[in-house]
């Protein structure tokens, strides 16, 4: 387990009396409602096409849809994206920030990043709305400036999490926010049996966003987990 309080921990019997009445079968349908709320143009579909036959995993319409909300809500002109992808999560990002912003997207496969271009453009961004940087994050995020981003939004290795978080720190300004993709793990993050390193990895950042005095943090149940901080 990551050290989190259990429900036994945190709540009365009442409590959990009344909680388990909320848990019904109705919570997955309005799970899978919510996540479906905000429709994806054929942009993003035809994004989420190459992203399957190139066997990546994308961001949900729902993960989607909030990260193109905290993009708005930081008025985010500058965001450091860590895994391009075929551009699903990018052009979320990109409605949510503001008409000037630009996204600055980092991935070490660089054919991945052509099909992002394509992505971007048939949703209707400008090429300048976007800058490509071919390569391994840890590589390329030391060379970014220091408090030049209003969002940085990491879904690479989880391995590097952890890392991914002290250069966010970094790269955010005051007010900034840093999301994590992919925290459940497919429900492996809380499971008490035995894990991969990566899950371990996971359980690690959690405990550190939650514990870190430069952080406000939330943990949002869209996609496959979001975890959310804004700093200080």
């Amino acid at each position: 387990m990551c050290g989190f309080p259990t429900p036994t921990d945190t709540v009365t019997p009442r409590q959990r009396r009344g909680q388990e009445r909320a848990i019904t079968g109705n919570r997955q349908t309005s799970w899978a409602f919510a996540d479906a709320y905000v429709a994806e143009d054929d942009a993003l579909l035809w994004a989420r096409d190459r992203a399957r036959e190139a066997g990546l995993r994308s961001v949900t319409p729902g993960t989607g849809s909030a990260l193109g909300l905290l993009a708005a809500a930081v008025d985010a002109k500058a965001v450091a994206e860590i895994g391009t992808g075929c551009g699903v999560s990018g052009i979320h990002l990109l409605h949510g920030m503001r008409p000037d912003g630009v996204l600055t997207t980092v991935d070490p496969e660089p054919e991945h990043q052509q099909f992002a271009r394509q992505a971007f453009r048939a949703a209707g961004f400008a090429s300048n709305r976007a800058r490509f940087i071919p390569g391994r994050a840890l590589d390329v995020l030391p060379r970014l400036a220091d408090a030049g981003y209003d969002l940085v939004f990491c879904d690479g290795d989880r391995l590097e999490y952890l890392d991914y978080l002290a250069e966010s720190l970094r790269l955010l300004r005051p007010g900034g926010l840093v999301a994590f993709e992919g925290v459940f793990g497919a429900g492996r993050t809380i499971d008490s049996g035995p894990q991969p390193t990566e899950v371990l990895r996971v359980r690690e950042l959690l405990r550190a966003v939650r514990e870190s005095q430069e952080l406000v943090p939330s943990l949002l149940p869209v996609g496959d987990g979001l975890l959310c901080a804004v700093k200080r």
